[in-house]
């Protein structure tokens, strides 16, 4: 599942005082008059911009959805949502090799700086995932792991790279876009790569040592620059702007120094300030590109409370309104003794899994245990260690006390729930992983390290794998990490595995053989978002892996419609050759329990990522 990483439990861990003493810089939760909400959030912030592989962490990617307004979003039924009052999209050519699709701008939507938004503040889009367009341009082959891209997007790869037919064309009036594809491709809503704009006036401005915010005449000649820029394929400013891109919306504070143009955008709030405990959001008084807001003029994240318990606390004390994370069974039961809250658990279309370097995947050489390269041997680690890796037991301790009905996953395609899951699951070859007791898959792993390492077993482990999970105070990551310890062990792996602040940009680290966390999901296409992961050029593809049979089966997914049984076809077929590769295996569907002050209106969980945030406008008291 591409693109988004659920980073719930990452980075730091707060106290329940802590969020107490910060609650005092807003409007208190038992306020008379409410106009602001406090929420809790697990994560950290990294970045404004959670478009590179290093900041695509679900709290960048919630104040992303808060700060900016695209064309569509998801309901909590998994219907497409059209934003018609920013504008809208429709095929306007739909031949089988010569398929286009026009965006369009309404007139008079404006950035938070009062600056026009146009079409070409879409067509920042095609630059961040166009590999062709990277190399007419001179910047770095994006398919070259060695190198970092230009702009650094992880989006190259996709549908949208494999399938453009060049840069868009602009309307006369620069209001409309147009995409050309050399297939009619499936979701094409989803695929296109265009829904949100991008403020280009500010990038510009950045780029060229601008710290102030513009008159409307000076953004609107940044923004004709940039229009230049990218159809003249300048290589010098291009690089400028791609430097801002990457790196220049990385903060984890805002002062009084603090460039005011990183923080322009058209959602209905903006960044109003950020410390290491919370990030304000207030209303942006120029925001027109969306539907309108409730009564909010405020919302506040506390950030950094990894364990569950401190947030309940701060919930039934009225320092927060919503909790939403990875709660124990104590966390859960304590939440719904708070008599002045009201708890929805659900099952959200994320889950847990581990999955295993086999090359590198940041142009550092790996030559770890699970490498590609070490043949027969690094196959037969891989598999080992799946077999030993305790799934069962994970489910059973930690994820059952919290939902009796959950599982170890068979697939990770497609879903429990989903009508295709028993068919998938029972046919893809996972069967290896779940066979017997797991006594006996431990003892079938550590013949297969006794194959390379007669000494293992009886507590020799000579085989040390350096395992990345998590930042600390997550209660349950430090138990799951600890059940892979002693369960790894048995078969002759020593497992190293501290919680790291900062996981979710080590990912790609050659330094790591393996990593376990949430892949969470964004929207539902025909590929299940699962090729972001597994095609050799996937943004979401950590470890390295390659192969031809699931590359190829990636491309029948995305390039046009399917029926039903050809997609489920092609998913086996994908998974079966995954499993045999012994490198990713899911653990459980990941449960969402969310609690939230009983006086805070319309909050409704969504199976989809930004499950809490996706109707903020819709939130009063």
């Amino acid at each position: 599942m591409k693109a988004r990483i659920n980073a719930r439990a990452v980075l730091a861990l707060a106290s329940a005082s802590a969020i107490a003493v910060t609650g005092v810089l807003v409007a208190p939760a038992h306020a008379a008059t409410r106009t602001t909400a406090i929420v809790v959030e697990s994560n950290t912030l990294t970045s404004l911009n959670s478009g590179t592989p290093a900041n695509n962490i679900v709290i960048n990617g919630d104040v992303g959805y808060l700060t900016g307004m695209g064309l569509y979003h998801y309901d909590d039924k998994l219907n497409i949502v059209p934003n018609t009052v920013l504008g809208g999209y429709k095929v306007t050519k739909n031949t089988a090799k010569d398929f286009e699709v026009t965006y369009t701008v309404n007139p008079g939507r404006v950035w938070s700086d009062g600056a026009p938004i146009t079409a070409v503040d879409y067509l920042l889009s095609h630059v961040l995932q166009s590999t062709d367009y990277a190399k007419k341009a001179g910047l770095p082959d994006p398919s070259n792991a060695d190198v970092t891209p230009a702009f650094d997007s992880g989006a190259y790869g996709a549908v949208y790279d494999t399938h453009n037919l060049g840069l868009p064309t602009l309307s006369a009036d620069k209001m409309s876009i147009t995409v050309r594809y050399d297939s009619q491709i499936p979701d094409y809503v989803l695929n296109g790569g265009i829904n949100t704009p991008f403020p280009v006036h500010a990038l510009e401005l950045i780029a060229a040592g601008k710290k102030s915010l513009p008159s409307v005449a000076e953004a609107q000649a940044a923004t004709d620059k940039f229009y230049t820029d990218v159809n003249t394929y300048n290589t010098a400013s291009l690089k400028a702007m791609g430097a801002v891109y990457n790196t220049g919306y990385d903060m984890t504070a805002t002062s009084s120094s603090t460039n005011p143009l990183l923080l322009v955008n058209n959602g209905a709030y903006l960044v109003s300030s950020i410390d290491a405990n919370q990030i304000k959001l207030t209303l942006n008084p120029k925001y027109n590109s969306g539907p309108a807001t409730s009564g909010l003029d405020t919302i506040v994240i506390k950030q950094g409370i990894a364990d569950g318990s401190p947030s309940a606390q701060a919930l039934a004390n009225k320092d927060i309104d919503v909790y939403q994370g990875q709660p124990t069974a104590d966390t859960v039961a304590q939440l719904k003794a708070i008599s002045s809250a009201t708890v929805v658990a659900t099952s959200s279309l994320a889950y847990e899994h581990i999955e295993l370097r086999v090359a590198s995947s940041d142009g550092t050489p790996y030559t770890g245990p699970f490498a590609k390269s070490g043949g027969q041997k690094a196959a037969d680690l891989r598999k080992a260690f799946l077999l030993a890796y305790p799934r069962q037991e994970i489910v059973e301790k930690l994820m059952k006390p919290i939902n009796p009905n959950a599982v170890v996953l068979g697939s990770t395609w497609t879903l429990p729930g989903n009508p295709s899951y028993a068919d998938v699951s029972a046919n893809n070859a996972s069967g290896v992983y779940n066979a017997g007791t797991q006594a006996a898959r431990t003892a079938a792993a550590l013949k297969l390290v006794k194959k390379w390492y007669p000494s293992a077993g009886n507590g020799t482990t000579p085989v040390s794998i350096n395992l990345l999970w998590g930042s600390p105070g997550n209660t349950r990551r430090t138990s799951e990490a600890a059940l892979i310890i002693a369960a790894e062990k048995q078969a002759g792996f020593a497992v190293t595995a501290p919680a790291t602040s900062g996981w979710g940009g080590k990912l790609a680290s050659s330094k790591y053989d393996a990593h376990f966390f949430i892949f969470d999901q964004t929207a539902v296409p025909q590929d299940a978002q699962a090729c972001g992961t597994f095609q050799t050029t996937g943004g979401s593809n950590y470890t390295g892996y390659s192969s031809a049979r699931v590359d190829a089966d990636c491309t029948q997914l995305q390039a046009k419609t399917l029926p039903t049984g050809t997609i489920r076809r092609l998913q086996i077929d994908a998974e079966r050759q995954i499993n045999a590769d012994a490198f990713f295996l899911g653990i459980f569907q990941n449960p969402e329990v969310t609690a939230y002050t009983t006086g805070l209106q319309n909050i409704k969980p969504a199976p989809l990522s930004p499950s809490l945030f996706w109707n903020f406008w819709e939130w009063k008291f």
